[in-house]
């Protein structure tokens, strides 16, 4: 690694922020973290998987809010797809604290798929799979699914529309959103929602948990 690449923060860092968001994670887990970072940051240099750049900021925005789920949501086992995963942001660090969860990473861009991968192989993850594709384009590649997430999706209504159709069968719906997004998500009645979860350590991001409704169903 040139010495430009920031390093990832020490395994009492990473406890520490972890306990901030209500979690706790072995030794195998904070290493699994570590080396996953220290690709991200490598990684990063070439291809643009995060706009943050200070590991610190990684670890509080991306590990430990991605992980934040496990503690509000039962995610020790099932099927979870990772819709726009980007840097593998929640699947992955999700995969890495529960890891009878099987995840799907739906990921269009190439590079970033590529990325996804390398990680999955280097950490010796199993049941987890990365699929190069729109979402749009998956279905029976995934059902049934459990759990479908997404932190970056933007289109919510077409994206919980689509979760929500009898070909995908989504379960459960978590949506890492933002204030000014949570009244349009809200008022889609293809989805019940629990109360806003406001994500430790934010003003402004929340944790959105939906169960499709079945009298909506067709």
């Amino acid at each position: 690694m040139s010495p430009g690449v920031p390093v990832a923060p020490s395994s009492d860092t990473i406890h520490r922020a972890l306990a901030e968001f209500r979690l706790s994670a072995s030794h195998k887990q904070v290493q699994q973290i570590q080396q996953y970072m220290g690709m991200l940051l490598k990684w990063n240099e070439a291809v643009n998987l995060t706009a943050i750049r200070d590991p610190l900021e990684i670890l509080y925005r991306h590990f430990c809010e991605s992980m934040f789920a496990a503690s509000v949501v039962p995610l020790d086992n099932g099927r979870l797809a990772d819709v726009g995963s980007g840097g593998g942001f929640p699947g992955l660090p999700l995969k890495l604290l529960r890891p009878e969860l099987e995840v799907f990473l739906v990921e269009s861009n190439v590079k970033k798929a590529t990325f996804l991968a390398e990680v999955i192989r280097d950490l010796g993850l199993t049941d987890a799979r990365v699929l190069v594709s729109r979402y749009e384009e998956l279905a029976e590649e995934l059902t049934p699914l459990d759990f479908v997430c997404s932190r970056a999706v933007g289109e919510f209504a077409t994206f919980l529309d689509w979760a929500a159709s009898p070909r995908v069968d989504a379960k459960q719906a978590l949506l890492w959103i933002g204030g000014r997004d949570l009244e349009e998500v809200q008022r889609l009645s293809s989805w019940k929602w629990r109360e806003p979860i406001q994500i430790p350590q934010s003003l402004r991001r929340f944790l959105l948990v939906g169960t499709r409704n079945q009298e909506i169903d067709s």
